[in-house]
Formats: structure tokens, sequence, C-alpha cells
């Protein structure tokens, strides 16, 4: 496992994937992971944070096979991009490894060094557009949070980093393992890839609006609390026709479908990364019953828990602001 980095690299471009195969080789990865990052010169670098990172491996110096070559993102891909000895060792090294990652706009150094043309890649949202305008050849997808396509990863900004990690654990030595280091790792859950990268309810609402904003993170936090409009409505210091209002104005729904969708996907992931019972489940995500939970599952996706539980990702929600839901 080589890691690529360079000046004003994201530091978290960097820790989320060593940190994850770190904690996999603590619970047994056989073969444990060899980490090791390279950088041109093999001189530390400067991370986007100000934080230096020592040296590692010369990448001029690495001979051999490879098992996985990540390449990381941040503020000075553009520059890492234009690096010549940079993008010619990680054009050479592609050749040798078993898969190539990219986490974040590192994709631009893959881009440059012609390994994805005519891939399927993402990248942060902030700079699909610009990915795709300088490299026609490559097919850019701005909503997933990582793309698999042949042997080639691409991950979403930053925190995706950890999701693409855990998927390529979870490929190599399965998912018990790959649950065991979201477990110590303390993440909420292992997003599928085709998870967006700004749903509805995490992005900030268009026009700024705060108030929307922080209840939706509260919402998102506390899907098994009281989530009533009247409730809401208490909570942020307006009246429940107010409320209302805002949410069509800046979600185009009402606060209680707003409730129910994110009680769903919510238990949607716990089906998918737990083992815990639907009832159970249910429970945690503030609905009812189990029966309630099904219902649920069967208007946003289409398909019950139980085959949300075997299918290999996520399906896709059906729902669609604006349409009549029952309430929560």
């Amino acid at each position: 496992m080589l890691i690529v980095a360079y000046d004003e690299a994201q530091i978290l471009d960097i820790a989320c994937p060593s940190g994850a195969f770190e904690a996999a080789n603590g619970y047994g990865a056989a073969p444990p992971y060899a980490i090791e990052l390279g950088t041109v010169g093999g001189r530390g670098v400067r991370s986007s944070a100000g934080i230096g990172v020592g040296g590692g491996r010369r990448l001029a110096a690495v001979a051999g096979k490879l098992d996985t070559l990540l390449v990381v993102g941040g503020p000075g891909h553009e520059k890492a991009a234009g690096d010549e000895r940079l993008v010619a060792q990680v054009r050479r090294l592609a050749g040798t490894a078993r898969r190539v990652a990219a986490v974040c706009t590192g994709v631009f150094v893959l881009a440059a060094a012609g390994l994805v043309d005519r891939r399927r890649v993402t990248t942060h949202w902030r700079y699909s557009a610009d990915l795709a305008a300088r490299h026609p050849a490559v097919a850019v997808d701005p909503a997933p949070l990582y793309v698999h396509d042949g042997h080639v990863y691409t991950s979403a900004g930053v925190t995706s980093a950890l999701d693409l990690t855990l998927a390529l654990i979870e490929e190599d030595h399965g998912p018990t393992l790959a649950r065991q280091v979201a477990r110590e790792l303390v993440t909420y859950l292992h997003r599928p890839a085709n998870q967006a990268q700004i749903s509805m309810f995490l992005a900030a609402p268009p026009g700024g609006d705060r108030l929307v904003g922080d209840l939706l993170g509260h919402i998102n936090g506390h899907l098994a609390d009281d989530l009533g409009t009247r409730t809401l409505a208490a909570r942020a210091g307006v009246s429940p026709r107010h409320l209302a209002r805002l949410f069509a104005r800046h979600l185009g729904t009402t606060p209680a479908r707003a409730v129910r969708a994110a009680r769903t996907e919510g238990a949607a992931h716990l089906v998918r990364s737990s083992g815990l019972p639907l009832a159970a489940i249910a429970r945690r995500c503030g609905f009812g019953s189990a029966e309630t939970l099904r219902q649920a599952f069967l208007d946003h996706y289409g398909v019950t828990g139980d085959r949300i539980r075997r299918m290999p990702d996520m399906p896709p929600p059906r729902e669609r602001p604006g349409a009549q839901t029952p309430g929560t």
C-alpha cells in the first residue's frame, strides 16, 4: 500500500486511508497491509493545514509489484498534476499495481497520467466540472461517494476517503473485518458507493437558511426523538406554519416528509451495516413498529428491508420532494 502525497495535500486524505488500514491490521488482516508514504525525492510534504508529514519512500526508488497505489487530493492537486516527475512516477507505478485509487482531487493526477481515460470516476463535487473540462476523455460522475471501474477506484471529497478505504478492506478481507474497522474508528456507518455526495438532508439549504440547516442536522442526529412539526418549530423558535413555509421554500418538502425520509435512510443504512433485527432498527430510527418501517422502505425505495440487506448497493430513493407521503 503506497500512498502518494505532495505539498498542500489534504491531511485527512492521508490520515483516513492510513488509519483505516492500520486498524485492519490490528484486527488481523491477513496478509497485513504494509503502509508507506511516497513522495517525489522521498522528502516530507507540507499539508494544506500547515502540518508537515514526514517523508517516506522516494517514488523513483519503488520497484517491484504493488498491491495498492493511492494518490491523495488537496489544494495542491493542480501543481501536482503539472509536476512531470510526479505524474511519470504515478504512471509507472500504476503499471505494477493490482489496483489504483485516488482520493478526492487526487484523480487529477491520475487523469494527467492518462490512467482514467474512458473510465468512470468521481471527485469532490466542487471540482467535478473542472475535471470534466480538462479531461474530456474521462467520464466524470459528480454524484457518488466513490466509484469502482475496473481496477481503478476514485472517491469524492475528504471523509469519503474512509468510505472508499472500508470498501477496499471489505473487498480484501470481507464485511466482518470492515465492520470491525468501522466500529474501531467510531464511524457511524460504511456509506455505500452510490450514496449522493450532497443529499437534500445534509446539504446547506439554498439561500443559506441557517435555521433549516440546523434543524436538518438535529433531525439526522436524533432520529429516535420526537421530531413532530410542532416540536421542531418550538426548537427553532418559530410557529409550525412558518416552519412549513421555510421547508417548502428551501427544500421543496414538508417537515414531516423530511423527517420520514431521514429516518428511512438512516434505517436502511443500519439494515446494511448491522445485524440488528428490524424491530430494533425501527426503534432506533423513530418508527413505531417494524411494520411501519417496512412500509416506509416500500414507499421510499420500492423494496423491503430484507431486499435492501441482500442488495450489493443501496437502492436509490424513489421519493421526490413535493410528493405527498404519510406523516411519521
